[in-house]
């Protein structure tokens, strides 16, 4: 909860205090004839109470802060919920009620099953209700705090890991050690064997390595060296050629001899880690053909699966790269549409086209429509 006690009876008591310029803000809102709305709805009505000559004067006024912070609201004929972002990542959620006049601070569970309701003509369908538990993403996992960290993630990220391999005098060095041991793609081991038993015999392994890979052509492929290193104790992921393998293994004595946010930055881009990838795509008909122009369906499902195609390219070169032969697969998870009028919206599985390994997936929604 973000709104202070203070707030919530300011709204109160001017609303208790301008009972007609609150009748006014939700004539106005009803008029739009529409249960959800968009912040530029809510500027419009609010711009329109303000030059109604029948209303007070709302400067400074609390609603003028609601209406500001405003991102987008849903109502029915007595209540109104509105999503507020009152700061840079802070969101709120505001309950007015008319009769009798109610103003609440509600949770974003809250505010969307009010929403839910709106969809399902005032029934809460429970059985379908879809949770997604994501504390285990987050759970004892360092947090930004601070606004001007939004869009520099990898950044912080690397910087809180760098500092954690600095305590206690490098002790944490074996965390990063035993990811690489235990790191595998399904039964395929990657990056270390199980030879290397500690961080001071991979520094001697690693030595060992670039000895080898100094004597060798740049352009030496994997497949040519991968017996002369597996007997030192690496697996394959370092990349594909000897250049990429010895540049990697330096950058990986740099981290272990000094760890810093842009050296674990760099190693870190080398290790192969993303062979698979869901893309979640609810709205909408999500097809290949023929559902452009439908309801709620639009430019979004050309640019998710001309993402898909690039997405697969790049993942494919990417490992290769790596020195791996894997094959990427992409999933784009959606909605599974019965009725399908001619499209292929209610096949439950079907490939893009242009890619080789990415699917579509339509799963049956949990609204009484789309079932």
């Amino acid at each position: 909860m973000n709104l202070s006690d203070e707030f919530i009876t300011e709204i109160v008591d001017f609303l208790e205090r301008e009972p007609r310029t609150s009748r006014m803000v939700q004539h106005y809102l009803q008029k739009l004839g529409r249960p959800f709305l968009m912040r530029s709805d809510l500027q419009e009505t609010f711009a329109a109470v303000c030059a109604d000559t029948a209303s007070c004067n709302l400067a400074d006024s609390p609603l003028e802060r609601v209406f500001s912070w405003a991102q987008e609201a849903a109502l029915d004929q007595s209540t109104l919920c509105v999503a507020l972002r009152t700061s840079v990542a802070r969101w709120s959620y505001l309950l007015i009620r008319a009769t009798p006049l109610e103003v609440i601070e509600i949770t974003t569970v809250e505010y969307l099953a009010f929403k839910e309701r709106l969809i399902n003509g005032g029934q809460q369908d429970d059985e379908w209700a879809l949770e997604l538990d994501l504390a285990p993403f987050s759970r004892e996992f360092t947090k930004m705090q601070e606004a001007r960290s939004i869009g520099r993630g990898v950044e912080f990220m690397n910087r809180s890991l760098s500092s954690t391999l600095f305590d206690r005098r490098g002790k944490n060095l074996a965390r990063l050690f035993e990811f690489l041991q235990v790191h595998r793609y399904g039964e395929q081991q990657l990056m270390l064997c199980t030879g290397i038993g500690d961080v001071e015999a991979l520094r001697t392994a690693l030595r060992a390595a670039n000895d080898l890979l100094a004597k060798l052509p740049p352009e030496t492929p994997w497949v040519e060296i991968s017996r002369d290193l597996h007997g030192l104790g690496f697996e394959q992921g370092w990349g594909g050629d000897a250049a990429r393998v010895r540049d990697t293994m330096q950058l990986l004595q740099d981290v272990l001899e000094a760890p810093s946010p842009d050296g674990l930055e760099r190693f870190l881009a080398r290790i192969p880690m993303l062979f698979s990838m869901c893309i979640l795509s609810p709205h909408g008909w999500f097809g290949q053909d023929g559902v452009l122009g439908r309801p709620d369906t639009g430019g979004q499902v050309v640019y998710i699966l001309d993402q898909v195609r690039a997405l697969e390219q790049e993942m494919c070169s990417r490992l290769a790269k790596q020195g791996l032969d894997i094959a990427p697969r992409i999933l784009v998870v959606t909605r599974l549409i019965p009725d399908a009028e001619g499209t292929t919206c209610d096949q439950r599985i079907e490939p893009i086209a242009g890619t080789e390994h990415a699917r579509i997936l339509r799963c049956h929604s949990g609204s009484p429509a789309a079932r």
